[in-house]
């Protein structure tokens, strides 16, 4: 299990590689451009081999990116719909350009449509994305909290995009779960019976095997409550000895962790956050 955080890229991809270390993180999550635009800037190659060769230094690995959250596979705008193919296959290039291991993408929402209507516009999408990108990075839908007319809430809706895809597409197509979109959605991580019940769920819908990355996050509100709001580890719902529940479990044994967090000084992910991650780690591996 490497444990890390969401980490600004500001100055330069590589900075955040120095950021990273700085704070103990020994896996990182990244932007690769602005999260609330369109606009992305090409790396030059050697500002790609100074990230890989910081990240090789400092053992971080594996990285992760974050797509921009402009993007929605559900839109009814034909252009919107190709600006988020192409900001995507961006990303995929990236991530293949500094050995990462995936993009993570939010699948967007059905704009009042219905998941059916849009199911098969979204596997498609996704399938273009791959067409264009380079073997290597996973394209990774990350679940979602309920909101509104969000897809991906639940694990039957990431399992159909999956099972839809035509093999050699299906196999790169993975799955980040969030604990905090987990636990407003309804599935209740904080016991045991409820994450064993919601493991299952996952196994059933998606295949365990397909789960490659969490997003380590606390929750503001109550179980199902459908509000995508994340806290500090111990200062939300799913609280500490949630996340002894969750991180003693050993179908997350070899994942890469992900603190999304406000931090405690409202700065972000932080080390006193990691450092909560750390200490469970170290309790229920003991």
């Amino acid at each position: 299990m490497k444990l890390g955080a969401h980490v600004s890229t500001s100055g330069g991809l590589d900075k955040a590689i120095d950021r990273a270390a700085d704070l103990g993180c020994e896996t990182i999550q990244i932007f690769g451009s602005a999260p609330q635009a369109w606009a992305f800037r090409p790396v030059s190659e050697e500002r790609a081999e100074t990230f890989r060769h910081k990240a090789r230094e400092a053992e971080i690995a594996p990285v992760f990116f974050h797509a921009v959250y402009l993007i929605n596979l559900g839109t009814p705008n034909p252009a919107l719909l190709e600006k988020g193919i192409d900001s995507l296959v961006s990303y995929m290039n990236l991530a293949a350009q500094v050995e990462a291991a995936g993009v993570i993408v939010h699948p967007g929402s059905h704009k009042g449509a219905g998941y059916d209507a849009i199911l098969q516009q979204t596997v498609s999408a996704l399938e273009r994305v791959l067409d264009s990108s380079p073997e290597g990075p996973w394209l990774t839908l990350e679940n979602t909290a309920g909101m509104g007319q969000h897809i991906g809430a639940s694990f039957d809706e990431l399992g159909r995009i999956l099972s839809e895809a035509r093999p050699g597409y299906r196999e790169r197509l993975k799955i980040c779960l969030d604990t905090q979109h987990s636990f407003a959605a309804g599935y209740d991580v904080a016991t045991k019976a409820g994450l064993d019940s919601m493991l299952a769920e996952f196994d059933e819908c998606i295949g365990l095997d397909n789960l490659v990355a969490v997003h380590a996050n606390d929750s503001k509100y109550p179980l199902g409550a459908g509000v995508d709001r994340h806290e500090n580890l111990g200062e939300g719902y799913i609280g500490v000895a949630g996340f002894e529940n969750i991180m003693s479990n050993p179908a997350f044994g070899d994942l890469p962790f992900f603190l999304e967090v406000p931090g405690f000084e409202g700065k972000g992910p932080d080390r006193q956050n990691l450092d909560i991650l750390r200490d469970i780690r170290a309790r229920v591996t003991a």
